[in-house]
Order: structure tokens, then C-alpha cells, then sequence
């Protein structure tokens, strides 16, 4: 779209000078912090046409280092607005003035509420993603949102059922540091150059003050200059303002082999005798040292104290498990190999985020093409690279809600896909994603029927603009490892989303991005060799039809 711009986009470029760098010349990752958040802060401000504050930032991952010299250049811009909160995408590059070089430092995604007068809350308008990355940021949006409120379950579902052992095999490290030893505390005065035009302090000055801490405590680890690599999420729990005095606390909660955690707490108080103190921010950050090869160095061993200090160990690397789990479930992006991705507990919410996000991403591509239309049933297909998607579009007069239940149940497949031999539900995750094994009719180059392990993740939508959504692909489960007398097949990315037309008016869009070892069947069918596709849709419609009447204690409780 010529001469487009995306009207809540904020653009800022900084310039490194040597007050903003550590003593190795770099960017220090606090003054980043500040510029991120007042960047996000402007675009949301934009949107809601009021004053805002940052409620969370999720992970960072710091890519790059940017030196003294060099240009920052910061883009921010909501990505979607919900009832009251909105998330705002930052995308951070450095720019080498001499050679006009760009690269990626990170990415970031903060949640900000409008403020309005005390004790209401202000109804945040829609957007209207107008680009196919919009669309696709806008879509994805709703499932990060849903990964941030199953973070803290997630965890206590790890050290519940799968407790993480201590991480004392060590790795060739015979020195060991009393955890005691990396505690800092320190308090700053909140003056008006801190706060922003409401009088609160700005989030980005926070996260500066405890970069500052957390590298103190992971100092006194190493007895060296780490190196920050990865922030968990920042969770705002209230304001503070001009006048309150902030304590920061830090200590080291683990040292890995290569990597150490430490957890900062902060808490508010006005007067200096005051007991109450509020809870204003806990954050986790992962430090490295590095050496003059950019190589991470060992590190030593933490010996925890006893009580909170083991505690904390111990869910340090329960975070770490979830952090590695989560970076090779992200790192499977949905056009590279592995297509099967190991399943366990603590990978579950992320790998049924990227389940959803792959579709979604796939549904939000500009480029379909009409291949073929029949009767109330079209065909589009989609090339790119090594890859050739399908979608099979029909509109329907049925419920939009009844047609997402009955579809998303798969041990009724066989029912409306003669392809289907046969589906059996084998883990009900939680209430939005199931595992299932399916057999499938068609043979392989091997003459034996193929079979699947499927991750069915199903999402209702947030707005009545998003689609009710089915996504499946592929997993694997000790419990169900390949079997002789089938095939094996993979699933990359594939499913169904339906949308509300209008009354008893539903259309129902099935995408499927096809493998090598469904290409073949794909491409003779999209060639109009066989009418296959077209028959899976009607069998589809007679099943929906002949199960109309069909109740669901699910849909009773909305």
C-alpha cells in the first residue's frame, strides 16, 4: 500500500554517546529499556488519545551490541487493542553511520492501559490492520496474550508435576560462590525528571534501575563484567510516583554452565520509617560472561541459601527448562524442519502457541490465488519458496459456534473425511488442546497406510472480527513412537477457521500447507485431476447438517 503509514507508528533514532555506554563502550541495556518504553508508551498514547502506562513487557532477547557511534532506531506501533489494554510491538535496529549496515538488536512486545480519572477504566477502539503483517501481528496478538496469562501456571504445573533437579552435575567448575555473597540493595528517590506528565514514574526508569542491580549482583558472581542476554517479563503490580522512595533487591538465583539467573524485586514506601511497603516489579534476568573471543566463559557454582534461597534455585531451573523448551519451539518456525516437535509439560503453552500462530500467520498471506470454484465451494493456493498451500472455502447457512464444537472434535472424522481411517483422542492437554493419533487411508510410497500424532489446538475469538480456529500439527509423544505397519507422517501447519457471515450464516476456510509426503496428493488435486477436496467439503456439510441438533455442555456454559 503506497504512502501507507500505520497511524499509532512512533519512530526514534538515538545516537550512542558515551554517557549511555558501560565500560566497554556498548549500549548500556537500561538506557535501551528507557527508550523502548517511552517509544511504546508515545505509540499507545497515540491509539487511546489519553495517557498510558506500561502493565508488562514480555522477554527480550538481546541479539546484537551497539556501540558508541553507532545509531539506535526504534519502531513502535499497537499491534491490537483489547478492552482496556493494548499491546504495542518494538522493533530495535542499529545503524552503522559509515557504512549505513543495519541489523536486528531485539524485539519486544509491552502491554499498556490508558489511564483515565481514578478508579475508571477507559474502553479502548479497534484497530484496523490494513497490511498482511498488521493482520498478521493483530491475529497473534490475541495468543500472546493468552501465553502471558498462563505463564505463572505454567510454572507451577513444572514444579508441581516435574521437579527440576538441582544443577550441581557441574561442568567443570570447582569454584562455588555462597549466594549470600551476589545480594545488592538499593534504594533511589523518585525526582520529577523520572515521571512522566501524570506525575507516575516511567516504566522504562524502573527497568533501567534494576538492569543496574541485577548486573551488580551477577558481578559479584563472576568476579567479572557480565554481559545481560535475556529479560523474562517485567509485570508492572502498581504505580509509584514522584516523592516515593523505590528499593531495589537482587541476588543471583542459579549459575548454569554458561548462564546465571537473577531474580530483582522492587518495592515502594514514602516515608523513610514506613513498614508497608508496596510491590511495584519482579524481574528475571540471564546474564553471560564473555570473553575476548565473544565465547561464554564457565562460570561457578551457587550454593543457595537455605529456605527462600532453595526455593528460588529450584525455580530457577524450572524458568531456565521453560526458556530453552520455549526458544526450540519458537526456533521450529512453521516453513523450516523439524516439522515434529517433542511434547511434554512444560512446553505446552508455547507449543500450542506456535500451533496457532503458524495458522494464523498462513490465513493473514495477501497472496492467495483462485484456483478453482464449485458450486458454493472455492480453492486458492498459495506458493512460496519450497512450499504450496491450499484453502478450501465454503459459506454455509448453520451456527458458526455448533459447526467449531462438532469440527473440533477429530474421533468424528471419519465421519466426513473418507481419507480418515481413524482418530482416538490420547491427551486432553487442558481444555483448548488435545493429542490425537490418526490413521489415514491414504498409503505411502512404503504401500502402508500413513499415521499421525496431532497437536489440535482450538481458539475462540476475542473480537467478532477473529475467526473461531482449528490448528493441528504435528508432535511427537514417547508414548506413541512410529509403528511398523504404518508410515509416519508430519503435519506442518494445517487447519480450519470460521467466521460469523452473519445469522446462521458461517464460512468455513480449511488451509493446509503441504509436505513432501502429501505434496503429491496436494498438487493432483489442485491440478483438478481429482475432485477429492471438493468431496471432503460436501461430506463435511451433510455432517454438520445431520448433527445440528447436537448439544454440547460447553456451549451451555457460555
Amino acid at each position: 500500500m503506497e504512502g501507507y503509514r500505520n497511524a499509532t507508528e512512533v519512530q526514534m533514532s538515538q545516537m550512542v554517546q558515551p554517557g549511555h555506554t558501560n565500560h566497554r563502550g556498548e549500549l548500556g541495556i537500561g538506557q535501551l529499556l528507557k527508550w523502548i518504553d517511552t517509544a511504546a508508551c508515545l505509540s499507545a498514547e497515540r491509539h487511546a488519545g489519553c495517557p498510558c502506562v506500561t502493565a508488562s513487557v514480555d522477554d527480550i532477547y538481546f541479539e546484537h551490541t551497539i556501540s558508541v557511534g553507532q545509531v539506535v532506531n526504534i519502531k513502535a506501533k499497537v499491534n491490537r487493542a483489547f478492552n482496556t489494554s493494548m499491546e504495542v510491538g518494538v522493533q530495535v535496529n542499529c545503524e552503522d553511520i559509515h557504512n549505513g549496515e543495519q541489523w536486528s538488536v531485539c524485539k519486544a512486545y509491552a502491554t499498556f492501559v490508558a489511564q483515565g480519572k481514578p478508579g475508571t477504566k477507559i474502553k479502548l477502539k479497534l484497530l484496523d490492520p490494513q497490511t498482511e503483517e498488521e493482520k498478521t501481528e493483530y491475529s497473534i496478538a490475541a495468543e500472546r496474550r493468552r501465553m502471558r496469562l498462563a505463564h505463572t501456571d505454567t510454572m507451577k504445573d513444572l514444579l508441581t508435576n516435574s521437579p527440576v533437579q538441582a544443577d550441581l552435575d557441574n561442568r567443570d567448575s570447582k569454584v562455588t560462590i555462597p549466594a549470600n555473597k551476589t545480594r545488592v540493595e538499593s534504594v533511589e528517590l523518585i525526582l520529577p525528571p523520572h515521571a512522566n506528565h501524570q506525575g507516575n514514574t516511567f516504566g522504562g526508569q524502573i527497568m533501567a534501575w534494576m538492569e543496574n542491580v541485577a548486573t551488580i549482583a551477577a558481578s559479584r558472581l563472576c568476579s567479572a563484567y557480565p554481559t545481560l542476554k535475556t529479560i523474562e517479563m517485567f509485570h508492572f503490580r502498581g504505580p509509584s510516583q514522584v516523592g516515593d522512595r523505590l528499593l531495589f533487591k537482587s541476588i543471583v538465583n542459579n549459575a548454569f554452565k554458561y548462564s546465571m539467573e537473577v531474580g530483582v524485586c522492587v518495592e515502594a514506601y514514602r516515608q523513610e520509617m514506613e513498614v508497608s511497603r508496596r510491590h511495584i516489579n519482579s524481574a528475571f534476568m540471564i546474564f553471560m560472561v564473555l570473553n575476548k573471543e565473544n565465547q561464554p566463559c564457565i562460570l561457578p557454582m551457587l550454593q543457595p541459601e537455605p529456605g527462600d534461597g532453595e526455593r528460588r534455585f529450584k525455580e530457577a531451573s524450572a524458568r531456565q527448562k521453560i526458556r530453552l523448551d520455549r526458544k526450540y519451539v519458537f526456533s521450529c518456525k512453521y516453513n523450516e524442519v523439524p516439522l515434529s516437535v517433542p511434547w511434554d509439560q512444560s512446553n505446552k503453552v508455547y507449543l500450542s502457541y506456535n500451533n496457532v500462530t503458524a495458522l494464523k500467520t498462513l490465513v493473514a498471506k495477501g497472496n492467495w490465488v483462485l484456483a478453482s470454484e464449485r458450486n458454493k465451494f472455492k480453492m486458492y493456493v498459495l506458493e512460496e519458496d519450497k512450499f504450496l498451500s491450499v484453502q478450501i472455502e465454503m459459506t454455509i447457512s448453520f451456527n458458526v459456534l455448533q459447526a467449531f464444537w462438532l469440527m473440533s472434535d477429530l474421533r468424528n472424522r471419519h465421519e466426513w473425511d473418507r481419507h480418515c481411517a481413524r482418530c482416538e483422542l490420547i491427551q486432553q492437554v487442558d481444555k483448548d488442546d488435545m493429542i490425537y493419533h490418526v490413521i489415514s487411508r491414504t498409503v505411502s510410497d512404503e504401500n502402508k497406510p500413513q499415521d499421525f500424532v496431532v497437536l489440535v489446538s482450538r481458539r475462540q475469538p476475542c473480537s467478532p472480527r477473529d475467526p473461531y480456529v482449528l490448528a493441528f500439527r504435528s508432535v511427537t509423544l514417547p508414548t506413541y513412537p512410529e509403528m511398523p505397519e504404518y508410515t509416519r507422517g508430519e503435519t506442518l501447519c494445517s487447519g480450519f477457521c470460521f467466521w460469523q457471515e452473519a445469522a446462521e450464516i458461517t464460512k468455513i476456510s480449511y488451509y493446509h500447507q503441504a509436505t513432501s509426503g502429501l505434496l503429491s496428493y496436494i498438487t493432483t488435486n489442485v491440478a483438478g485431476l481429482s475432485s477429492s477436496f471438493y468431496r471432503t467439503f460436501e461430506d463435511c456439510e451433510k455432517f454438520l447438517e445431520k448433527n445440528k441438533d447436537k448439544t454440547f455442555p460447553e456451549l451451555q456454559n457460555l
